[in-house]
């Protein structure tokens, strides 16, 4: 059984992943260009005549004029731009076919898992579908920002969105901001249709009242919060698409074995367990399971108990490294795209791709 499950995440793994690596469109990106680049243009433009107050060589008034223009009207600007595309990549997003079905089978197959499973949690009376659902649940958002942002930094990069970016004043913070808008988005809606479809269609698990909830909206925030960051620092340094399915994908696929989140991680050795606690996908589904499987559950549990100070412990260390190690990391990339790079790296993929051939 554990084999099945593991096959079948793999292979919806590698179909969702590859569907994020489809381009935005060209319509897409006329979209951002007239909107986005409209919008941070205002906030570079003359503000209270400026212009006019520097030909007329006061040097009182032009220093007002930049005071003005540096305070905290341009910062609105660049978050009133990155809403504003955010809403069109969510837009498109929803509008493609090929990855809204990738998102998809990724609750098909934990449908189909939790209808195939009929076993008990060890120890306890408790659906072993039920655990699967709610390690699922974790998996998926862990998959969301820390292997399908990577996969949609690191391509948009290659298209020259950064470079594009760069050029526009308040660009990568209007990026950053539409990039935590789709991923917040994507997760929430796919965490939703989960637990909605597997309630309604395999008798799934939801919160036992308003602690459950609140534990679930916590714990999928700071998760969230823990690998989006993470994932953001690893687009930054990867170098291509190709590459960076390869090398996040092993890793991730062997923290899902390794972390309990599709069975027990009391059935695994005392050494896998503790490898498997440093990571946060194990705090991740730990959490979860304390928001939708009944106390009797914690049975399982390799320390008889949900420890949801340590799940709030880890997940914020985890959180406090990715900010550290992002923001520096999307500053280097940034500060060194250029086109002549761009223009290399489109050489050298073509030459792979005739090699190929």
């Amino acid at each position: 059984m554990r084999g099945t499950q593991v096959t079948a995440v793999t292979n919806t793994t590698k179909n969702v992943t590859g569907g994020m690596q489809g381009d935005m469109g060209e319509d897409m990106r006329g979209d951002m260009r007239q909107g986005i680049t409209g919008d941070m243009a205002e906030g570079i433009g003359t503000t209270d005549g400026t212009t006019g107050q520097t030909t007329g060589g006061t040097t009182g008034q032009t220093t007002d004029g930049a005071t003005r223009q540096t305070g905290p009207r341009p910062h609105r600007r660049y978050w009133r731009a990155g809403f504003l595309r955010g809403g069109i990549e969510l837009r498109h997003l929803v509008r493609n076919p090929k990855e809204m079905s990738g998102h998809l089978v990724n609750v098909v197959v934990a449908l189909l898992l939790a209808g195939y499973i009929s076993d008990k949690v060890p120890g306890t009376h408790v659906p072993m579908a039920h655990l699967t659902l709610s390690g699922f649940a974790a998996y998926l958002l862990f998959q969301i920002g820390l292997v399908n942002l990577p996969q949609i930094l690191v391509t948009e990069r290659e298209e020259g969105a950064l470079l594009r970016l760069r050029a526009t004043p308040g660009g990568i913070p209007a990026y950053l901001v539409a990039k935590s808008l789709m991923v917040v988005a994507m997760a929430l809606g796919t965490l939703v249709i989960l637990l909605g479809a597997a309630a309604l269609l395999v008798d799934g698990p939801l919160p036992h009242g308003p602690g459950g909830w609140l534990t679930l909206l916590w714990v999928s925030a700071l998760g969230l919060l823990a690998v989006v960051p993470l994932g953001a620092a690893i687009g930054a340094v990867l170098p291509n698409p190709r590459e960076a399915l390869a090398l996040i994908m092993l890793p991730a696929m062997g923290l899902l074995i390794t972390s309990g989140a599709m069975f027990p991680l009391t059935q695994l050795p005392l050494v896998v367990q503790k490898i498997a606690s440093v990571f946060p996908l194990k705090w991740m589904a730990q959490g979860l399971r304390s928001a939708l499987l009944p106390d009797a559950a914690r049975a399982a549990e390799p320390a008889g108990s949900w420890e949801l100070p340590t799940v709030a412990l880890i997940l914020t260390a985890w959180a406090a490294l990715g900010f550290l190690l992002a923001i520096p990391l999307l500053r280097r990339a940034a500060r060194r795209e250029s086109g002549s790079r761009l223009t290399e790296r489109h050489r050298k993929a073509g030459l792979g791709g005739a090699r190929t051939a």
